[in-house]
């Protein structure tokens, strides 16, 4: 029994050496930005075409979430929408009457001068016609404010179904479940044909093509290190190598923290550390989430 204790404690202590064989200036896990991918609208998801593991692009398509009841309003708002544009005055038909009785005044009203003239009318007549014409003149104006306030009352109404019909659209546009950016699926958190709520999660994504190791490094580090200063990272490879990459230091902690157990600085006497994110391009798709990662800052 003791000899199988004294066995596992050695090839321990020998795979915590193997990992560690390479001298760089710090270590980390590797880490990729997350986004959780939820429904817009409440329904039943009839189509939904994800699986994990996929590899997604910005704006793919993948589903759609039931949208009869919004088309089926949608048409309504249309057709409420069209009977008020038919219920709207035309108001050159409406004022064309009038127009012509003031034409004829007017007319008649240069006749009677031109006969008043050569004495052939009185004054009275000439009055009469003034009158009647300042009658008619007055009716065209109450008939232009009564017709232009209708006209805008119904305009006002049909552009409030307008709103209502481009929400209809905007909801109905949010069913489709499209992809917001590009990544690797994760988490799968629904399936075709249950009931989705607005704000509940559908799947979880990764940005694996741009991730970022998460090293510690000690204070008398910082000296040396700034954000947008390039780095070399490394992973280790299946020969027993280690395999380099360009990083750029993206972040620096402002405070400092305990070494986390996982993580083994190059000076192992300091408990307190600061953490650094330096961010790489996954070329390759080697580098992998939580993958144990060195950097060297020179």
């Amino acid at each position: 029994m003791k000899y199988t204790i004294l066995i596992a404690v050695l090839i321990l202590v020998c795979s915590s050496c193997d990992r560690n064989k390479f001298n760089h200036d710090a270590s980390g896990t590797f880490e990729a930005t997350e986004i959780i991918v939820s429904a817009e609208v409440s329904g039943k998801i009839e189509q939904f075409d994800v699986t994990e593991g996929d590899e997604l692009t910005k704006g793919q398509y993948l589903g759609y979430v039931d949208t009869t009841q919004l088309y089926l309003k949608k048409l309504q708002l249309q057709t409420t929408s069209k009977a008020v544009t038919v219920r709207r005055p035309d108001v050159s038909v409406q004022v064309a009457s009038t127009k012509e009785q003031i034409s004829k005044a007017e007319t008649e009203k240069r006749r009677v001068e031109n006969l008043l003239k050569d004495g052939a009318a009185t004054q009275k007549q000439l009055d009469d016609v003034n009158s009647q014409l300042a009658v008619l003149q007055r009716s065209l104006a109450a008939q232009l404010n009564s017709l232009s306030t209708s006209v805008n009352s119904l305009n006002e109404e049909s552009s409030a179904y307008e709103i209502q019909v481009a929400q209809i659209e905007d909801q109905l546009s949010k069913s489709r479940i499209i992809n917001p950016v590009a990544g690797v699926v994760l988490s799968k958190y629904a399936e075709a044909k249950e009931m989705a709520s607005q704000g509940r999660p559908l799947y979880k994504l990764a940005d694996t093509k741009n991730m970022f190791l998460r090293a510690y490094i000690v204070s008398t580090q910082l000296e040396s290190i700034k954000i947008g200063r390039e780095v070399t990272v490394f992973i280790n490879s299946a020969d027993d190598t280690q395999k380099s990459y360009k990083g750029i230091v993206s972040w620096i902690s402002d405070k400092a923290e305990f070494t986390p157990k996982t993580i083994q600085t190059q000076d192992e006497r300091q408990n307190l550390v600061y953490a650094v994110k330096i961010t790489v391009e996954n070329t390759d798709g080697l580098i992998k989430i939580g993958m144990y990662g060195d950097v060297d800052f020179k």
